[in-house]
C-alpha cells in the first residue's frame, strides 16, 4: 500500500483507507499464525514421534517475576547445535497421570534466561486432560505467531506413555527418557554443572534420590529421605552448599508430589520456604490444587 494516504482537505485520512490498513494487518496477523501451525505440525513429521495426531491447545511465553542468578553460563549454540535460523525445539511427552512438576519449574527458569516459545499439545492417547495442564506453561504469548522473535521452543506433549521422553528437532539425537535425565539436560542450558566432581556427585545422589526413593519409594524410604534432607540442610541453605542448585529444585517438588509427611523436620521445613520464596515453584504447586 502507498505510503501518501489519500486525504480530505481538511488534513484527515479517508475513513475507508483506515478500515483497509486496519483489515490488512488482520490478515497479515492470521497468515502469520497459519505459518506457525504449518511450522508446529511439520516440526512433528521430522522428530521420531511422526505418528502424533495434535489438538493445538497454545503457544506461550512465560515470564517469572523472580530471578535466580546462577554460576556459569551456558551456550546454547554448544549444548544445541548452531542456529541454522529454525526455531529450536524440545519436544517433550509426557503422561497427564504423572505431572513433571521438575520440569516445569525448570521451563519457568529458562524463560528467565531466554525467549521461550512454549505450546501445550494432546496426543490423541489421551482424553480429557484437565484445564490446568493446558495452561501450566503460562498465559498465550501476544507474538507466539512469529516463531523468529524466540530463541528457544519448549513443546509440551500430553501423550499416554509408559515413560517420560524428551526430544530435540535434530534428526541425529537420540531420545532422553526419564524426568531426572531430561532435568539434568535442562539444567545445563542454565548452567554448567559443578567443575568439582564431588559437589557434581552430590547433585545427581540428590536428584537420584528424590525420584527413586522419595517420589517412588515405601513410606519407610520417604522418612528415611526426609531424615537425610534434614540433616543436610542443618549444615548448608542448600542440598548442595551455600548455592541454590537443581538438587533443590527436584528434590522440592519430590517432597510436593508425595504430599504432607506428618511430621515434616525443622531444617526441611526452612528450606521449604526458603524454595517457594524465589517464586519459581508456582507452576508445580498450582497442578497438586
Amino acid at each position: 500500500m502507498s505510503s501518501a494516504m489519500p486525504m480530505y482537505q481538511n488534513g484527515e485520512v479517508d475513513p475507508a483507507v483506515k478500515a483497509l490498513e486496519a483489515r490488512q494487518d488482520e490478515i497479515m496477523h492470521k497468515l502469520y499464525e497459519l505459518k506457525a501451525a504449518v511450522e508446529g505440525l511439520a516440526k512433528t513429521v521430522t522428530t521420531p514421534d511422526a505418528d502424533l495426531d495434535l489438538t493445538v491447545s497454545s503457544s506461550f511465553s512465560s515470564q517469572s517475576s523472580s530471578s535466580t542468578t546462577f554460576k556459569g553460563t551456558a551456550d546454547l549454540d554448544t549444548l544445541l547445535g548452531k542456529d541454522l535460523g529454525a526455531l529450536r525445539d524440545i519436544v517433550i511427552n509426557a503422561n497427564p497421570a504423572q505431572p513433571p512438576l521438575t520440569l516445569l519449574v525448570l521451563h519457568s527458569l529458562l524463560c528467565q534466561r531466554y525467549r521461550v516459545l512454549s505450546t501445550v499439545h494432546v496426543h490423541s492417547s489421551v482424553t480429557g486432560v484437565p484445564p490446568q495442564l493446558m495452561s501450566c506453561l503460562g498465559p498465550r504469548h501476544a507474538d507466539s505467531y512469529a516463531r523468529q522473535m524466540f530463541q528457544l521452543g519448549f513443546t509440551l506433549i500430553w501423550k499416554n506413555v509408559p515413560k517420560l521422553q524428551m526430544k530435540f528437532s535434530v534428526q541425529n539425537m537420540c531420545p532422553i527418557e526419564g524426568e531426572a535425565s531430561v532435568a539434568r539436560f535442562l539444567f545445563k542450558l542454565l548452567a554448567p554443572y559443578p567443575s568439582d566432581p564431588a559437589l557434581a556427585t552430590l547433585v545427581d545422589s540428590w536428584v537420584d534420590t528424590a525420584f527413586f526413593q522419595l517420589a517412588e519409594g515405601s513410606a519407610k524410604e520417604k522418612t528415611a529421605v526426609l531424615r537425610a534432607l534434614n540433616s543436610a540442610l542443618g549444615r548448608n541453605p542448600w542440598l548442595a552448599g551455600p548455592e541454590f542448585s537443581l538438587a533443590d529444585i527436584v528434590c522440592y517438588c519430590c517432597v510436593l508430589q508425595s504430599g504432607p509427611a506428618s511430621s515434616t523436620p525443622t531444617n526441611v521445613q526452612r528450606w521449604l520456604k526458603s524454595c517457594e520464596n524465589l517464586g519459581h515453584f508456582g507452576p508445580a504447586k498450582l497442578l497438586l490444587q
